[in-house]
């Protein structure tokens, strides 16, 4: 489940404001996807011109990316990060729908630890409603009784398949992962639903984790954020 859209000029413009949030001395969480990858580059300009931070990267394509453009890396068990930058698939307000890229997981424990998640994202992912689907990440062995509590949820899962290869998408962890279709998603007691279920290893909703939104446009960025947040 990959959703497109947005113009790669408002992708950079939101991925830029964020990194312009990062002072000297912090920890760095590094997202995933095209406008992560924005305010990661954005971070290495700065790394390059004297900015002294660490990165804790949630894929094998951030931490790549970070190395690329010369983020010293480091992990949860060494740091914990003062500022997370990621992106989203949706946002309702300051719920997100994430997992596009089968990082959610990852995600989400980097997002959690840090003091502040500041999520970058074009004006096409902005909704009234979150509407799915969420992916959900799974242990392999547990498929069916995962599927079997899903349904009973209210919810369609559907094994995402990979691209340009048979069989189905394996995530950095080493799992499985269901997209999974709701005729309407309540975020919060959806989250705690899904998070019940033995076997699921992180589902994709993220809810009161956003610290700050910031929406990339055509004519610049607009920065968002909840009553008494930063």
């Amino acid at each position: 489940m990959k959703r497109t859209g947005g113009s790669n000029e408002a992708k950079r413009r939101a991925g830029e404001a964020a990194a312009d949030r990062v002072t000297d001395g912090e920890v760095v969480g590094l997202g995933t996807g095209s406008t992560a990858a924005h305010a990661i580059r954005a971070l290495g300009r700065a790394v390059d011109s004297g900015l002294d931070i660490r990165g804790v990267p949630t894929s094998f394509q951030s931490r790549e990316l970070a190395r690329e453009v010369g983020i010293p890396l480091t992990t949860l068990d060494e740091a914990t990060p003062d500022v997370a930058i990621d992106g989203a698939d949706e946002v309702a307000g300051f719920d997100l729908v994430k997992g596009g890229g089968a990082a959610h997981a990852r995600e989400k424990y980097v997002a959690s630890a840090a003091d502040r998640l500041l999520v970058v994202a074009d004006d096409s992912k902005l909704t009234d409603a979150l509407a799915g689907p969420v992916p959900v990440e799974f242990l392999p062995d547990a498929r069916a009784p995962v599927a079997t509590a899903i349904r009973e949820a209210g919810g369609e899962p559907t094994l995402r398949a990979a691209e340009r290869k048979d069989g189905p998408v394996v995530t950095d962890n080493g799992n499985l992962v269901f997209d999974c279709a709701f005729e309407a998603i309540d975020p919060e007691p959806l989250a705690a639903t899904l998070s019940a279920i033995p076997g699921v290893v992180e589902h994709g909703l993220f809810v009161g984790l956003a610290d700050a939104v910031f929406v990339g446009r055509a004519d610049g960025v607009e920065r968002r954020a909840p009553p008494l947040s930063e």
